[in-house]
């Protein structure tokens, strides 16, 4: 243990003294150097399975919303965030796929969007991006959509047609009802009732429920005006 010990001191050691120079590289150059040196370090991390442990600081335009997020946050709600990230930092990286010449949005939707529409918070951050990488067995769109629900059902408001169109999404993809329900973490009732607001008879007609649901019943959210606090005093 002992040995151990003085080992890992003297990694720790050479680590300081090889990263000194990186304070004669141009900043932008430091931030690529230093998420090369973080990869190096994930890849014999005994973590390495869990995304957290690699953040990187990428170019914001590489990160790109996705298109099925039904995750809704009202204006207050949103401003709330942008102050929190104004005040506190980015204190949460957002989830990202990494494609061929981007990075799909998992979870982090809003904080993205913070990121890139608040001139501030874009300039402090040098116009980059806080992320981790979702494990790559993520490739079907389908799995990535479970996991975005997962990420953000307990927190947020999710529309209810936007929900209902996910489960349609899903279905169409052969997943079944019980697929479905343990992926998003729903009752199988859930299930049937979002394909019921979408009209689509045949993918529940031969299922018995008997409780009434309806869209009307829930409260609407306004769409999220564009972020801009460049007029607001420290007051406000």
């Amino acid at each position: 243990m002992e040995q151990g010990s003085l080992l890992g001191q003297s990694i720790v050691a050479a680590v300081k003294e090889a990263v000194a120079p990186l304070a004669s590289l141009d900043t932008q150059d430091q931030i690529d150097t230093m998420n090369e040196i973080k990869r190096a370090l994930h890849e014999v991390s005994p973590m390495r399975s869990e995304p957290v442990d690699c953040v990187l600081w990428v170019d914001s335009d590489s990160v790109i919303a996705n298109d099925y997020n039904p995750n809704s946050v009202a204006p207050p709600e949103m401003r709330l965030l942008e102050l929190s990230i104004m005040a506190d930092g980015f204190t949460q990286p957002i989830v990202s796929f990494l494609r061929e010449d981007d990075r799909e949005v998992v979870d982090g939707f809003h904080r993205n969007r913070v990121g890139k529409e608040c001139k501030k918070v874009r300039e402090r951050v040098l116009g980059r991006l806080p992320v981790v990488t979702i494990n790559d067995d993520r490739e079907d769109k389908g799995d990535r959509i479970a996991s975005t629900i997962r990420h953000n059902r307990a927190r947020g408001k999710h529309s209810i047609d936007g929900m209902s169109e996910i489960v349609v999404d899903l279905k169409r993809r052969n997943w079944s009802d019980k697929k479905i329900g343990k992926n998003l973490g729903m009752e199988p009732d859930e299930v049937l009732r979002l394909c019921q607001i979408t009209g689509l008879a045949e993918m529940f007609k031969d299922k018995d429920f008997s409780l009434a649901w309806e869209a009307a019943d829930v409260e609407s959210i306004t769409d999220l005006d564009r972020i801009d606090v460049e007029g607001e005093s420290e007051e406000e």
